[in-house]
């Protein structure tokens, strides 16, 4: 059998109750913030239960702290404690760009399936606005559709956010975009593509610039040059999500090199030089038709017509191939 590793229950216990009383919370409170029952904060405090691994994460995350100090470091005992809150009031007082909006200390609320998995949670767009206002809330998120990607392993917090709009083109609108939630914005490099939720802008898919250190802002960019980047302020942001994967119906026409479009630009102009030749063919035979016919010359007349059938339907034929390429390479532009 494989070792089995018991975290220590007792100390966890006391943690639990300290950090809560530190904060200033009921049961209740946290209960709520952490997306569980009251009665099994009661039970975790008392000793009559212990909290799964998810449960664990979302505390630590909610004390400002790691995981590994949750389990691992008594803070009942005063120099710890001490310790603990010096460096947690020094972090919100002197980090000018906080990894959460203001500095306040927030849980990450998420659900679950029946093995303890986390869900991807898919917010559509007519679900947008009320994700403002429930993006923290359990039961909000637990009336969202949800699903589960394997490929994406279990390394993260996935949520799935439809987007509308073409400013992320050729990303159509409709896309879902899967993002893996970013707790420390600091590590964003330029240029990533993110979904950003913030209170003025809403839900948003742009390509994020870190301008954090310089002035706490980020500078969020569209892959459609139509649309101009623009600057949002870190205290206005509630959530980041990196993009890691996307969901489309539609797919995207692939780009084509100025060599390529080159190719189909001469195609195009030699299909029109033979479009010329045979008009001015076409106009000749039918001339032809026409002075037999008033001359009444039988072998002039009959040949003239036949001549004239036959380049009309050739014609015809080299029209439709014109028609043809021409939506080819307007498809390609668009």
């Amino acid at each position: 059998m494989q070792p089995f590793l018991r975290l220590p229950t007792p100390m966890i216990n006391t943690n639990l109750k300290f950090w809560r009383r530190e904060l200033g919370l009921t049961q209740a409170q946290m209960a709520e913030k952490l997306g569980i029952k009251r009665s099994l904060v009661g039970a975790y405090e008392e000793g009559r239960a212990e909290p799964k691994l998810l449960t664990l994460v979302n505390m630590a995350r909610l004390f400002g702290i790691t995981l590994d100090a949750l389990v691992t470091t008594d803070f009942s005992k005063k120099k710890n404690a001490k310790a603990a809150i010096l460096q947690l009031q020094a972090q919100k007082s002197s980090d000018p760009t906080p990894t959460r909006p203001g500095g306040a200390l927030r849980v990450l609320a998420l659900t679950v399936d029946k093995e303890e998995n986390e869900n991807i949670e898919l917010v559509p767009q007519k679900a947008a606005a009320g994700y403002l206002n429930g993006y923290a809330d359990p039961e909000y998120l637990e009336e969202l559709p949800k699903f589960r990607l394997p490929m994406l392993g279990t390394g993260g917090t996935y949520r799935a956010f439809e987007i509308a709009g073409d400013s992320m083109l050729p990303i159509a609108s409709g896309t879902v975009i899967v993002g893996r939630y970013v707790d420390d914005w600091l590590t964003l490099k330029d240029g990533t593509p993110c979904i950003v939720v913030s209170s003025k802008e809403g839900i948003v898919f742009k390509r994020v610039f870190n301008r954090l250190k310089d002035g706490a802002m980020l500078a969020l960019h569209s892959d459609n040059p139509v649309y101009s980047p623009y600057e949002i302020s870190v205290e206005d942001v509630v959530e980041i999500w990196e993009a890691k994967a996307y969901i489309s119906s539609t797919f995207p026409i692939a780009d084509l090199s100025l060599t390529r479009l080159a190719s189909i630009v001469l195609d195009l102009q030699q299909q029109v030089s033979t479009l010329k030749k045979s008009i001015a063919l076409l106009l000749f035979l039918a001339m032809l038709g026409m002075t037999g016919k008033k001359t009444r010359s039988p072998a002039s007349y009959t040949a003239g017509g036949a001549f004239w059938h036959m380049g009309r339907k050739w014609l015809s034929h080299l029209f439709q191939l014109t028609r043809g390429a021409l939506r080819m390479f307007g498809q390609h532009l668009t």
